[in-house]
């Protein structure tokens, strides 16, 4: 079960690279679950055909996040809801600190599950839709060897420039992410603040960095 999470987290983090991967006309223009759909299928393609995506190549990886991901994802509103009621009294310069440090926990959590995730077909489900078609879940039946297992999205609706479907939240086997890191953050912030936690995480960043290396 672990190594199935794993795997599954791989095309997950695989697929938040490619969140921009496709014209800007299409994040207006496109469903949630058609979204879904098309992002899914993109990163199952690419990892089947990029050696240095199976190998966990950290560096290809971030840079395919810098230039595509904030397209389709809200990673204000993913690093705001991990970090719970402190990030409001976070300043400017620690919010910019917490979502670099997370993003790169995040793919370096992930990346070494990319050689893995290999040979995999998935299937979108309905989607459901809140009462005012603001946000929406749509659900993803991943399959490879063994059970399917489901992954759920959560999009909301984005007014404005660069409006449409935006991921904020996404659930793997009955874990939502952003909730399981912020049970971590929390007691991380409640022992040494703010300033404590991103520190925590530079240095988890820079260990995993190593430890990839060695």
């Amino acid at each position: 079960m672990k190594r199935r999470f794993w795997m599954i987290g791989g095309v997950i983090a695989f697929t938040m690279s490619l969140l921009g991967w496709g014209r800007a006309a299409w994040a207006t223009d496109e469903a949630p679950d058609a979204l879904i759909k098309r992002l899914t299928q993109e990163a199952l393609d690419t990892i089947e055909a990029d050696k240095a995506v199976q190998a966990g190549d950290v560096a290809r990886i971030m840079v395919l996040l810098d230039q595509k991901v904030m397209l389709y994802l809200n990673f204000q509103r993913m690093t705001a809801s991990a970090i719970g009621p402190a990030w409001r009294g976070a300043t400017p310069e620690q919010r910019k600190r917490l979502e670099a440090e997370f993003k790169t926990l995040l793919v370096r959590t992930y990346a070494g599950a990319m050689s893995q995730a290999k040979n995999l077909t998935f299937e979108v489900k309905p989607l459901r839709a809140s009462v005012d078609d603001k946000e929406v879940i749509v659900r993803t039946l991943i399959k490879g060897r063994g059970d399917p297992v489901q992954v759920d999205y959560r999009l909301e609706r984005t007014p404005g420039v660069g409006a449409g479907w935006k991921i904020y939240n996404l659930n793997v086997l009955g874990v939502w992410l952003v909730d399981t890191y912020r049970s971590q953050f929390s007691a991380e912030i409640n022992a040494k603040g703010i300033d404590g936690l991103i520190a925590t995480l530079t240095e988890r960043n820079k260990a995993n960095a190593a430890a990839s290396k060695g």
